[in-house]
């Protein structure tokens, strides 16, 4: 028996690593300028404003469309969703389904998966 609890966590040892979410591996300084084609609508800081979009700082972990001060016009109000990271990863590969009558509407998504990781590390990294 004890053979087996030290094998098992010798392979949890080395596999783990490989098995940790693909958002450990984004870089947030690659991110950051990915994020510059959000800032045309959207602020991520504490200062709390809004401008054409909501304001995208600490969004990991919030419901989707509850941002203060600003009124959404979309589906996303009424929805279920809570930005976790693989839920920003399926938003912004399409958003568009998700964002019926609203100004994001305009927006073609991100279709590269290593952008949308950068992107999501850079929110997590600046949310901190």
């Amino acid at each position: 028996m004890r053979l087996g609890i030290t094998t098992g966590l010798a392979f949890a040892a080395l596999v783990g690593p490989l098995l940790q979410s693909a958002w450990a591996d984004g870089d947030p300084a690659a991110g950051r300028r990915i994020f510059t084609r959000c800032a045309a609508c959207h602020l991520i800081n504490a200062s709390g404003n809004n401008t054409v979009g909501p304001n995208l700082y600490k969004i990991i972990g919030r419901k989707a469309g509850t941002v203060a001060k600003f009124e959404y016009k979309s589906k996303l109000k009424d929805s279920t969703i809570v930005w976790t990271e693989d839920a920003l990863e399926d938003f912004l590969k399409d958003p568009k389904p998700r964002v019926a009558g609203s100004a994001m509407q305009t927006f073609a998504g991100i279709p590269n998966e290593k952008e949308r990781e950068d992107l999501v590390a850079y929110i997590k990294d600046i949310s901190k």
